[in-house]
């Protein structure tokens, strides 16, 4: 048919070595044997798929007959065992014989894959059931290996299959309220985690935050003794009860410490202790994270983004990532660098969740459910980072969540919720508040404000496009730049800037939360005028220039911090930008309106009291900023609602935050997650988002037969395929009836077929690579020498004509979250289309497409189009671009689309 199929024939079967096949052995096992804790092998740890899925429900086949009458569980003490256990039972009479049983492999206590013969298939081992393994279905799988996507269809319906055998077994058993007892078990499993995964969430964050506070203080004094202070005390702690701040007596700088006397000499010895400081805490996370955890780097939103929308990323959310983005993110943030602890509290949530995942195996097992506790549980992050539950729950499902169902919602919300009391309990701040610049106002808005408001929105969607542009221009450049130091040196660089820069400036010196909360204030109930914004003569021309001249050095700051290898957020450097901005406009409001009270826009602000807040402008202005960055709209107006707990401010919110979305879309439709994702380019494809489709034919795009590596039916020795195996580093191979006729048969995955064949080579097999292996029926083979693959290959794939147009097949890849589609006309095979090749047109990245290396899901040769290659090389080096997990100064990393191959599907 093709210059690939002669390679499948017999004829070639005689190359290959009697060797199984070491090249690829790491491919078969999704259990390497990496140097790190067990606990770090998975992002959503396979443990029990290192083998077939062991307890897989679609191993369990739907049977229509009438079922036997059950005897009561009570007349056999077994079957009462079992009940209570959750085992199945054994047969009714010995006229229940199973069928000739192919071998199970499971995995034993050590990890070691071994290979046994079991009574049952999929189930336990009382589960025998009459089944035909070679009937059409999806196949046996294997655990999914790392950087590759899931199969969304599979997963649900195992779970709706298990669903399915838990009703059976348990109406069954003659005892309802045991059964009904057991569903109910079962359903708690989710609601376990989510109340758990909420007060680790809350309790962690109360951590981070009293341990951030501190050592954000220390940076200009200690608490001392005096008045029963203790030098572990923040200064807000030691100077508790004191009205104004500047009075607390306990409460020692470093220059009185280090007795300074002049005042040049006080100043210039706090600025060296505050430089020193500063890039100490930055040096600390910065090797935390190239030690311990390299996942930990970033905000982790764009990785949590693609991981909910199906892909494997091993140790992203694992034990380690987990301590090491705690410890580093109190460090980055105590550094006094413009970035935040929000967006990385969203990676803290979903590891705590999945640390408990792993307590329940019917979750655990199942890729898709994973991702709903997930999506869950990220809600718990946004709501301890800004005291906002319900904000939370809108932040999971606007900007995070790849499906999220009605259920999702409500547990999202009962997460966010457990997270956002416990956080109270504790009370980091000793004030009531579950962040620090939550704010009341008292005042009222006018109708002549909302154009100052437009005004705001306006200037946040530019903020927002032209952040985007510079930071992603940074990004472009420092992974260009071959001559640049390592990451650590870099955030060392970037750390002595920023305090160099920082300190001088009043209101850049203090922390980010600091800034906001005093930015918000309104000046009738603010005790402690810490940056003297409301003193008498403050709204003057020297306060405004000082407020916009830190908002453009935050600018430029932030720019060059967000992506630096150090956990970092960039939310609240956008709220204090745009709360810079919008309290300086405020000024200039409130000296107009001083100066001119008789002005016609001005007649409607009441005698003796203040028409003018200056803080309600920060919260839009910041407001509009953080819209502008990150495009999303519902959920900003109701964390800035909860913050502030004013119903009257929504509105202008809501206009601030339309227009910025309205202005930041026409610089790029894409927020700052979304061009991270882009940059990093992850196999990630939106199906909310509104991307113009090309109005052609699939068949147009798809890589045609010509071009793909397929399997013949029958022809085939374990020799010759491994061979195949050795050859091409493809993800999987389309199985065609003969050369000629090429009628699609099914599809068998590089890792079903590595591991079967590896397997049937060692014991209890031991079959010789000579051994002849099939596809199809064969009705004269001894099942006992050949190797029949018709249960590892899926032989119900979702196909489409090749007319078929390319928007039909995008939807595909979009609704149902597949990974590659086939096309076929009356049977016959005529091409194949992946995830990565539609995300590649959507993107509008043909002309980029890399061609080293190998290919992708399928076995395909030099598509005419350049289809971007997909070569096990790249496997190793993983998301990072980092050979065998060492992360060195000297190596940077890479997107996982490089010239050693993608790791998409």
């Amino acid at each position: 048919m093709h210059q690939h199929l002669p390679t499948m024939s017999p004829t070639n079967n005689g190359s290959s070595s009697s060797e199984p096949f070491p090249p690829f052995n790491n491919n078969i096992h999704p259990h390497d044997n990496y140097d790190t804790d067990a606990d770090e092998l998975d992002l959503l740890d396979d443990t029990d798929t290192a083998a077939i899925l062991g307890d897989d429900p679609l191993q369990q086949p739907l049977s229509f007959k009438r079922k036997q009458k059950q005897t009561g569980i009570f007349s056999q003490p077994v079957r009462l065992f079992n009940a209570l256990t959750g085992r199945g039972n054994p047969p009714q009479n010995s006229t229940d014989i199973p069928p000739p049983q192919p071998p199970q492999i499971s995995t034993g206590a050590t990890g070691a894959t071994r290979l046994d013969y079991v009574p049952g298939i999929g189930g336990s081992k009382g589960d025998a059931l009459p089944t035909d393994w070679l009937a059409e279905g999806p196949g046996r799988r294997v655990g999914y290996e790392d950087l590759t996507a899931i199969d969304w269809i599979f997963e649900y319906t195992k779970e709706r299959q298990r669903q399915r055998s838990l009703l059976s077994r348990t109406t069954s058993l003659g005892f309802p309220l045991l059964g009904f007892l057991q569903r109910v078990l079962d359903a708690s499993q989710v609601w376990v985690i989510l109340l758990l995964s909420g007060l680790a969430v809350g309790t962690l964050t109360a951590g981070i935050d009293v341990t951030t506070d501190w050592l954000g203080d220390i940076k200009y004094g200690f608490c001392s003794t005096v008045d029963g202070g203790a030098f572990y005390l923040s200064k807000t702690a030691c100077c508790y009860g004191y009205d104004e701040i500047s009075k607390c007596q306990g409460w020692k700088t470093w220059g009185n410490a280090l007795g300074a006397t002049s005042k040049g000499g006080v100043w210039l010895a706090e600025y060296a202790v505050y430089l020193v400081l500063a890039v100490t805490f930055a040096l600390s996370a910065s090797l935390l994270v190239k030690e311990y955890a390299v996942y930990a780097k970033h905000s982790g939103i764009p990785e949590i983004k693609t991981v909910l929308g199906g892909f494997i990323i091993r140790r992203f959310l694992g034990l380690w990532t987990l301590i090491t983005k705690s410890l580093g993110l109190v460090l980055a943030v105590a550094s006094g660098m413009w970035l935040g602890k929000e967006g990385p509290l969203v990676h803290v949530a979903c590891c705590c969740a999945n640390l408990f995942i792993k307590l329940f195996p019917s979750i655990n097992n199942n890729e898709a459910r994973k991702r709903e506790v997930l999506s869950a549980a990220a809600a718990s992050g946004i709501s301890v980072a800004f005291g906002s539950p319900i904000g939370g729950v809108l932040f999971s499902l606007e900007q995070l969540s790849y499906y999220f169902p009605d259920k999702t919602m409500w547990q999202s919300f009962v997460c966010a919720m457990t997270a956002a009391m416990v956080l109270e309990a504790f009370d980091p701040f000793r004030s009531g508040k579950l962040v620090m610049y939550q704010v009341t106002y008292s005042s009222v808005w006018h109708g002549f404000e909302l154009v100052p408001f437009v005004l705001l929105g306006l200037l946040g969607g530019v903020y927002g496009g032209l952040f985007i542009k510079a930071n992603m221009w940074v990004a472009r450049w420092r992974k260009s730049a071959t001559w640049l130091p390592g990451p650590v040196v870099q955030v060392v660089a970037v750390a002595i800037l920023t305090a160099l820069l920082n300190y001088p400036n009043n209101y850049m010196r203090a922390q980010c939360s600091d800034l906001v909360s005093n930015l918000f204030s309104e000046c009738s109930k603010l005790t402690d005028d810490q940056f003297g914004l409301c003193k008498t003569g403050a709204a003057s021309a020297g306060t405004i220039i000082l407020l916009v001249f830190a908002a453009v050095l935050g600018f430029f700051l932030a720019a060059i911090t967000f992506g630096l290898q150090i956990p970092a957020g960039i939310i609240l450097p956008s709220m204090a930008i745009g709360a810079l901005v919008g309290r300086a406009i405020g000024i200039i409001m409130e000296i107009w309106q001083h100066n001119h009270p008789n002005f016609i826009a001005f007649r409607s602000c009441e005698p003796d009291v203040p028409c003018i807040t200056p803080g309600t402008y920060a919260i839009i202005g910041a407001a509009a900023a953080l819209g502008g960055v990150t495009r999303m709209t519902v959920s900003i107006v109701v964390i800035m609602f909860e913050l502030t707990g004013a119903l009257t401010y929504v509105l202008p919110i809501m206009v601030a935050v339309m227009i910025s979305k309205w202005v930041g879309d026409a610089f790029s439709r894409r927020g700052i997650y979304e061009s991270w994702i882009h940059f990093n380019e992850y196999p990630y494809l939106d199906n909310s988002e509104e991307i113009p489709i090309p109005d052609i034919p699939a068949s147009q795009i798809m890589t045609r037969i010509e071009d793909l590596v397929v399997l013949t039916a029958t022809g085939h020795t374990i020799a010759s395929l491994t061979a195949v195996l050795e050859q091409h580093p493809y993800r999987g191979f389309p199985v065609v009836s003969d050369p000629r006729d090429a009628i699609l048969l099914g599809y068998i995955s590089r890792a079903e077929l590595a591991y079967i064949l590896q397997a049937s080579t060692q014991a209890p097999r031991l079959l010789p690579p000579e051994t002849e292996a099939f596809f199809a029926h064969q009705p004269l083979a001894d099942p006992r020498t050949t190797l029949d693959l018709r249960q590892w290959m899926d032989q119900t794939p979702l196909t489409l004509p090749s007319r078929s147009r390319l928007h039909l097949a995008v939807s595909y890849f979009q609704k149902l979250g597949l990974r590659y589609v086939l096309f076929v006309d009356r049977g016959v095979l005529q091409g194949l289309l992946t995830k990565k090749d539609v995300w590649y047109v959507l993107n509008g990245a043909e002309e980029t497409r890399r061609t080293a290396g190998g290919d992708g899901d399928v076995g395909r040769g030099d598509a005419p189009l350049g289809v971007a290659r997909d070569g096990g090389e790249g496997e190793s080096a993983g998301l990072l671009g980092v050979v065998g997990g060492a992360h060195g100064d000297d190596l940077e990393p890479v997107s996982p689309i490089g010239d050693t191959g993608s790791n998409l599907l």
